[in-house]
């Protein structure tokens, strides 16, 4: 077995409470999110999805943030996918921002609801050509037998739609995740880190916490 009990970082060059974070969870989030795209950390948008299937089995992988305000968190996937089905048979999901760099995490829990067709036509317009193609080339998910397969249905559709209007796909779309929770977490000396959480009320309002590390 892989020691790795002496791999570790002190954490704590900075610190977080909860008079010092904003109010709304989504502002706070948007503060956060700008300085990690001012520090150029790689794919700031990266963020681990989890979904569990029918059997209580929990998944997980990344998928890209697109939008987010007030109403939630929006990423695009294929509806008949693993995750799609997954969220499916249930909409509740996490997902989570590992900012390292930064010593910084952001975990948002929520439901799950389809965007309007009109939103995901919107997206999927301003998408490159080749990945328009690539959303009609792939059953995601499901079995293939060579990656040749593959290319062959992209020059297919690359053929198809050689004039550059690509139709957006019936089984492919936005999902809104709808928070009730957000924390953000913040790396501390001695492994003391800060926590925030906000909880989501009846009333829409929300209440923030600190918790333990």
């Amino acid at each position: 077995m892989a020691d790795l009990g002496d791999l570790r970082e002190e954490y704590g060059h900075d610190s977080l409470s909860e008079d010092s974070v904003h109010p709304n969870p989504v502002e706070q989030f948007r503060i956060w999110f700008d300085h990690a795209v001012d520090k150029k950390i790689p794919e700031p948008n990266a963020m681990s999805l989890a979904t569990v299937d029918e059997t209580g089995q929990p998944w997980q992988r990344t998928v890209l943030l697109k939008a987010y305000d007030d109403k939630g968190f929006v990423f695009y996937t294929n509806y008949e996918s693993r995750k799609g089905k997954q969220l499916a048979h249930n909409p509740k999901t996490c997902v989570l921002f590992p900012w390292i760099q930064l010593e910084r995490q952001v975990i948002v829990t929520g439901s799950v609801e389809r965007v309007s067709t009109s939103e995901s036509l919107k997206y999927f317009a301003s998408r490159p050509f080749g990945s328009r193609l690539g959303a009609w080339v792939s059953q995601q998910s499901s079995v293939v037998s060579s990656r040749s397969i593959l290319l062959a249905k992209f020059e297919e559709m690359k053929n198809k739609f050689k004039d550059g209007d690509v139709p957006l796909p019936s089984f492919w779309g936005g999902y809104r995740i709808v928070p009730d929770t957000i924390e953000f977490w913040l790396g501390g000396k001695s492994r003391i880190h800060d926590r925030i959480f906000y909880r989501k009320a009846s009333d829409g309002s929300w209440t923030i916490e600190r918790l333990a590390p």
